[in-house]
């Protein structure tokens, strides 16, 4: 008798992208037109070379919020965050792009993978 896994039980690379190619083939999930031209924030340089980026950013967003819940647009920001760096100067922590966490998140809302918590 094979035992049940869940999403705690897979290693998180494996769940990720296994999930996005699910994301990816349902066609639920519809791109917007800027996700080839996009930075992920603003201390990258260029936009993601990788064409399904958006479906792996949406994969691991949606395993976040099962493992931990109660996370917003802001505790996103500073997950995807990183750190900015300024030549000579000293490098200093930056939040990734808030517009594509929220897009995220209504994209996962409107496909019922999540709700919002209204208690606040």
């Amino acid at each position: 008798m094979a035992t049940s896994r869940t999403v705690k039980d897979v290693s998180p690379h494996e769940f990720v992208k296994a999930y996005s190619t699910h994301l990816k083939r349902s066609g639920k999930m519809e791109l917007p037109e800027w996700t080839d031209i996009v930075k992920t924030a603003k201390f990258k340089e260029l936009a993601p070379y990788d064409p399904d980026w958006y479906y792996i950013r949406a994969a691991s967003m949606a395993r976040k919020i099962y493992m931990r819940g109660g996370l917003g647009v802001g505790a996103f920001q500073r997950i995807y965050g990183g750190s900015q760096r300024n030549g000579s100067r000293p490098p200093h922590f930056c939040k990734s792009s808030g517009a594509i966490a929220r897009h995220i998140l209504q994209q996962l809302q409107n496909m019922n993978l999540i709700e919002m918590d209204t208690k606040g």
